[in-house]
């Protein structure tokens, strides 16, 4: 089994910066793409970053410019740098992972953490 931990969601200030991570643990023989999505009351879910095992990334186009994941692969461990910070950044993020356990790829994703950006 796999698990993945989010951290660093919060409130701040529009303008502002929040890191967010993803932290995949369990059985993990290697990770291929990691991303993030992420969902507003009354929304539909809106992908926000990928990114693959070779570091190739791929952005939404409402934070490209302003978001940037990255992946430390030694640590199974992805981030989100935000900066820039809007009002209609606020969501809850999710993050996932394409697994490899061995057995086969499997997606799994965290429980998501909470963002706020107050105007």
């Amino acid at each position: 089994q796999v698990q993945l931990v989010e951290s660093g969601g919060g409130l701040v200030q529009a303008g502002g910066s929040l890191r967010l991570s993803c932290a995949a643990s369990g059985s993990i023989f290697s990770i291929n793409d990691m991303g993030w999505y992420r969902q507003a009351p009354g929304k539909q879910r809106e992908l926000v970053a990928t990114i693959t095992s070779g570091g190739s990334t791929k952005y939404g186009d409402s934070v490209k410019g302003r978001f940037t994941i990255s992946r430390d692969n030694a640590k199974n461990t992805m981030y989100l740098q935000m900066n820039s910070l809007k009002p209609e950044d606020t969501a809850v993020y999710r993050c996932y992972a394409n697994v490899n356990s061995g057995l086969g790829l499997t997606v799994y994703w965290g429980q998501g953490t909470q963002v706020t950006v107050s105007s």
